[in-house]
């Protein structure tokens, strides 16, 4: 006969199984799922860049998860590291005791950052070091005298993160209507574009112009009201891996310092490596930025992380107003910091950085390689390991195909059969674009990348074929 306490732990443990198999194929774990849509696999373990189900199907993540594993799974280095740290102490809050994880992580951070970027604060993701970035620039205006500084301009399309604060200054179309009336939806420009441009412009012409929208805004606005500037320096979702001539870069650094106006770099898909330079903002070395804000890449998916970067110069009246005191529980965590600098440690002595840069480059070449394949493959595009295609009817023309086609639900479905991970986002503010981020771990090999390549080729000329018998091409 079992005892009182011998039944209680058996019901609590029946109970711990009856939750499991609850919660297994329920509503509520897959509430992002509209009726009707395919059940998603359950993943069972991963290694390196592959990703295995519970039916024993391999995958290779051609997406980093989606752009977040820039390590790949199983990394020995990041995993001892972790372990030690949670041995020794898991959390302290930030202002009673400091630690030696984010001593040392902010000290490697700022080394790899370069001149100009001193100073690093960190929070649990990307949203929250945005939300952090825009608080800490209104700190910035009132401790320099500037009480009427509260616009922050950003550009259409973007995207900055999911918090209120992150939606008011995203650039992309769905977001006003549904949370307008929730936040201050705050001022857009134009973003230039490597690919497609409204009708009259060329690629450089149309930098151009974005470049003077911005400070034509900011004369609209009233300079003494505009905190700052906010720009993925690559696109990451919301422009499918676009970017701008040199040019744009050094003649926005120019207008914000004419109008005492913060430059913020999002680099929470870039940074980390991604495009072959630590920063994005490496590959435009004159046009620096004031603020950058990191993410994803940072901690590579080993725990949630994220991260802002701020000059002396910014951080200074700041500090001798009293201090920046921003609230986030887990800010500072010595089991994040400990992580993010053993992923950062990896990224340096694996030389990732420059496998970014080098097998990007080899990347899109393959990629080329298969446009001459594929008719509706319309561009190739990107910097390192992040990496856009997107699809058309006709390369000439660049015009979309017809939304019925339903293509990128059906390319990235076909890939997932084959065995290839994918991720798409359509254009979301201007113009039309349907594509595909090509966004591998920065561990790939030139192999991978052949299989990688090969696979993408096989999951496009099926839904091109499908297409043609369909009477859409």
């Amino acid at each position: 006969m079992l005892k009182d306490e011998e039944i209680k732990l058996e019901n609590v443990s029946h109970q711990r199984e009856k939750i499991g198999e609850n919660s297994s194929g329920g509503g509520v774990q897959h509430f992002w799922l509209k009726k009707g849509d395919k059940q998603i696999p359950r993943v069972d373990r991963a290694d390196g860049i592959y990703i295995w189900d519970t039916d024993g199907k391999r995958y290779l993540d051609a997406s980093s998860g989606p752009v977040v594993c820039n390590l790949g799974h199983g990394n020995s280095y990041v995993l001892d590291a972790m372990k030690s740290q949670a041995e020794r102490v898991t959390f302290c809050y930030p202002s009673i005791f400091e630690s030696k994880a984010n001593t040392e992580l902010s000290n490697l951070l700022c080394e790899l950052a370069g001149p100009g970027l001193d100073r690093a604060f960190f929070v649990s993701g990307g949203s929250e070091a945005i939300e952090l970035c825009i608080k800490f620039a209104r700190h910035y205006g009132l401790a320099t005298g500037h009480p009427q500084k509260t616009n922050i301009i950003s550009r259409i399309p973007s995207y900055h993160g999911s918090t209120l604060g992150a939606l008011a200054i995203t650039g992309e179309q769905y977001v006003d209507p549904m949370f307008s009336k929730m936040l201050k939806v705050m001022p857009k420009v134009p973003a230039p574009s490597s690919y497609r441009v409204p009708e009259g412009f060329t690629i450089d012409t149309y930098a151009e112009h974005c470049a003077q929208a911005l400070e034509d805004e900011i004369l609209r606005l009233g300079p003494d009201t505009v905190l700052g500037f906010v720009i993925e320096p690559i696109s990451g979702v919301a422009g499918g891996a676009s970017f701008a001539p040199d040019g744009y870069y050094s003649r926005i650094r120019d207008i914000c310092s004419k109008y005492d106006v913060l430059l913020i770099f999002d680099e929470v898909m870039t940074g980390a490596g991604r495009t072959g330079k630590f920063l994005a903002a490496h590959h435009w070395p004159e046009a620096m930025p004031d603020i950058v804000v990191m993410a994803k890449g940072f901690s590579a998916g080993y725990f949630p992380l994220g991260a802002m970067m701020v000059s002396n110069e910014v951080l200074d009246p700041v500090v001798e107003s009293g201090g920046f005191h921003m609230g986030h529980t887990a800010k500072t965590s010595p089991l994040g910091c400990a992580v993010g600098l053993a992923v950062m440690q990896e990224l340096v002595a694996k030389d990732l950085i420059n496998n970014a840069a080098s097998l990007g480059d080899y990347l899109r070449a393959r990629l080329r390689l298969v446009m001459c394949e594929i008719p509706i493959l319309g561009d190739v595009r990107g910097k390192g390991l992040l990496n856009a295609i997107e699809l058309v009817v006709d390369r000439n023309s660049m015009q979309k195909l017809p939304d019925s086609t339903n293509i990128l639900d059906r390319v990235i479905s076909t890939a997932k059969d084959l065995g290839l991970l994918l991720y798409a986002r359509k254009n979301a503010g201007i113009g039309d674009g349907d594509w595909l981020m090509i966004t591998p771990p920065l561990i790939i090999t030139a192999e991978q990348i052949d299989e990688l390549t090969d696979l993408l080729l096989c999951a496009l000329k099926t839904v091109h074929d499908e297409l043609v018998l369909e009477g859409f091409l």
